[in-house]
């Protein structure tokens, strides 16, 4: 996996992150995620097409989703509702977006609209050659994780 690809979406989480919420994340040990199943999390997710075709993920313990939600919007959360789905799905549009603009790709990437999943126990799968590379983060505000998996045309 060619880190030029990833290291735009590792760069944006760290600015997104500081600028949006005062969240300083600390970038852990990267790994190849083995997409085994996990307790309840959040994961907003946004497919990317154009010279590399791929998606980048962020995953979130509800608690850690709750509160950057909170830190978003200016107000205390204490459950999951469409507020915090929209919070979240803004965090990976951010995210995606700056990276976007630090590949100066002519044409441009194109990104989809974001997803959630939310629940436990569940896997997100891609087509079977590809990888699946997590960058795991912790932080003030809860650990969290990005994934991004992508293949250069």
């Amino acid at each position: 996996m060619d880190v030029s690809y990833v290291n735009p979406f590792v760069e944006a989480v760290d600015a997104v992150f500081q600028t949006m919420l005062d969240v300083h994340p600390k970038r852990n040990a990267v790994k190849i995620n083995s997409q085994e199943k996990r307790g309840e999390r959040l994961t907003s997710l946004i497919g990317i097409s154009g010279r590399m075709s791929g998606c980048v993920a962020l995953c979130f313990p509800p608690e850690t989703a709750l509160r950057l939600s909170g830190r978003m919007l200016g107000s205390e959360i204490t459950q999951v509702n469409d507020e915090v789905i929209d919070a979240i799905s803004e965090l990976v549009n951010m995210v995606a977006g700056s990276a976007k603009a630090k590949f100066n790709a002519d044409p441009p990437l194109e990104l989809g609209l974001p997803t959630v999943v939310e629940g436990s126990g569940y896997r997100v799968k891609y087509p079977s050659k590809s990888v699946w590379l997590e960058v795991p983060f912790s932080s003030d505000a809860g650990d969290f994780s990005m994934e991004v998996t992508y293949c250069p045309n």
